[in-house]
């Protein structure tokens, strides 16, 4: 809102509709004067004292050359206007300087207002076409009145430009939140990824909570789970329910009632409806009021992040439906031999463990984490379905095989291999069928190449299949089977240790046995050892 005296001029003024913020981003409209006269300074100045616009003030910053206002800029981006004599060290300093403002300082957001008291040094004509000014003044026309009309017209296009540059880098950033968010396979990583997200959306930090609308069982009335947390906000993923007590509850149970966002002093709570029916909501307390701008930015940022949870809870449901059908078959050929016992679920969770602490080695690099780590305990599980194929004279005789058994044994790997790379030939991508084709016709290879069914060596064996061979062998080893009795851990260590590097990937060894030390799990033996 300007002070200005004249009515005529009250069209300039307008209210700041769009921008509900009391505290504004923008504290002080700054506007370069680049001018080498002394006086022009002074008289600008005097001119534009006492100007505000939508209640803020007008600060006024002065360089003396086309070098010095170059400085300036490079130092301060946020200068909304610049006031620029034509003729200083140079007969075209100022054109000089306004190229050097466009393409080297890549700034196409400050207003350029040249000014010239010698007109025929620059022809308005050539300047307005040849450069990306904004206008052409001669310095004998800027009245005071005239003065106030041009700085508060550019300053409003300043601002115009702003608010279109602040959508455009809010909706990058939208746009590569939910990329990311959409990579994500699990509830709580979401969760914690859209609060991250949030904070980042929003320049500045904050402390918040998300929650899902669900009973905790199924006797129990619908409330407020948390399901993660943020800044100070921390000790809450410490607690399944969002207390009664805490000061945030009734405004979270609210937007879960209305379906609509709510915004107070206290926080900020958004509201989150996937397609499936489940309501979220993220709750948070920034570090200052919310502009109308990034009220409709976080407004479109959650519906996109409705869409993510309704992927992750198909991806929930697609996967589970992959896992019963895997144990399936591994409980079909399991059937046939009952002495393994556990043995197919005991492997799904130290290939899991192990996998884990590969990547904490830094070992798993050159592949897809996500994916790997997704389906590599599911896929460990058919390691053995090949042995359905064996025919069970040879697979359930108590004692030692004789050789032409043995081939016969081992033809296993090859079965399960074929019957799994067949099935997973109809499904794109990496999925537990595929990896477990791998670890199937693998996991009987040797790290130096003296395995089966190939003679595959070192890294030409599959990861997957390296981590299933360890496994493999450290369960069958601390468990009874037809032909032995169970072994004492010790002695089961000692002899996977003995084996690195021939038998086994020695960092596939080191993660098992660092995952022993410090997890020290009671499960890998199972009752009756």
């Amino acid at each position: 809102m300007s002070e200005h005296s004249d009515d005529d001029e009250s069209w300039l003024d307008e209210e700041a509709d769009c921008i509900d913020d009391p505290k504004k981003i923008i504290n002080k409209w700054r506007i370069l004067i680049v001018d080498d006269e002394l006086d022009v300074h002074a008289v600008t100045r005097l001119a534009l004292k006492n100007i505000t616009f939508k209640d803020q003030d007008i600060e006024i910053i002065s360089a003396y050359s086309g070098q010095e206002g170059f400085d300036v800029l490079a130092r301060d981006p946020d200068i909304c206007m610049v006031l620029l004599d034509v003729v200083m060290e140079t007969e075209n300093a100022g054109l000089v300087l306004a190229q050097r403002i466009r393409h080297e300082l890549k700034n196409d957001l400050v207003r350029i207002i040249l000014r010239t008291g010698q007109p025929g040094q620059a022809p308005e004509q050539k300047i307005i076409v040849d450069y990306d000014i904004n206008d052409y003044k001669l310095k004998t026309e800027l009245t005071a009145q005239k003065m106030f009309t041009c700085v508060i017209s550019s300053l409003r296009a300043y601002e115009g430009l702003k608010t279109i540059e602040a959508n455009r880098r809010g909706l990058d950033k939208i746009l590569q939140a939910v990329n990311n968010l959409y990579q994500l396979d699990s509830l709580k990583d979401l969760a914690t990824g859209v609060l991250t997200q949030i904070s980042t959306i929003l320049d500045f930090g904050t402390e918040g909570v998300l929650c899902v609308m669900r009973p905790s069982n199924a006797n129990e009335q619908a409330t407020p789970l948390v399901i993660a947390t943020i800044g100070q906000s921390i000790t809450l993923q410490e607690q399944k329910l969002l207390p009664d007590s805490h000061p945030w509850t009734a405004s979270i149970l609210q937007v879960f009632k209305e379906r609509k966002n709510l915004l107070s002093p206290l926080v900020d709570v958004f509201s989150i409806v996937a397609a499936h029916g489940q309501q979220f909501a993220v709750a948070f307390a920034p570090a200052r009021p919310l502009t109308a701008l990034e009220c409709n930015l976080l407004d479109i940022f959650c519906d996109r992040i409705a869409a993510a949870f309704d992927n992750l809870e198909m991806f929930e449901l697609l996967k589970t439906t992959q896992e019963a059908t895997v144990i399936a078959l591994a409980d079909l050929a399991e059937s046939r031999d009952a002495t393994t016992g556990g043995h197919v679920r005991r492997v799904c969770r130290l290939t899991e463990a192990i996998a884990k602490e590969l990547v904490n080695m830094g070992k798993l690099s050159s592949h897809p984490h996500s994916n790997f780590m997704a389906f590599v305990g599911i896929a460990s599980i058919l390691h053995d379905v090949g042995k359905v194929g064996i025919p069970d004279a040879v697979l359930l005789k108590p004692g030692q095989h004789t050789p032409e058994e043995r081939v016969i044994m081992q033809g296993h790997a090859l079965i399960g291999e074929t019957v799994l790379a067949r099935a997973s030939a109809s499904v794109p991508g990496i999925s537990s069928l595929s990896i477990g084709a791998e670890i199937a016709g693998g996991h009987h290879e040797h790290f130096d190449g003296n395995g089966y069914p190939r003679g595959l060596k070192g890294e030409a064996i599959p990861l997957s299949a390296r981590i299933v061979a360890v496994v493999d062998v450290f369960d069958a080893l601390l468990h009874s089977r037809p032909y032995k009795k169970p072994w004492p851990l010790p002695e089961v260590i000692s002899y996977i240790k003995e084996r690195s590097g021939t038998q086994f990937d020695p960092d596939v060894i080191n993660a098992l046995f660092h995952f022993l030390e410090t997890e020290q799990p009671d499960w890998i033996i199972a009752e009756g050892h």
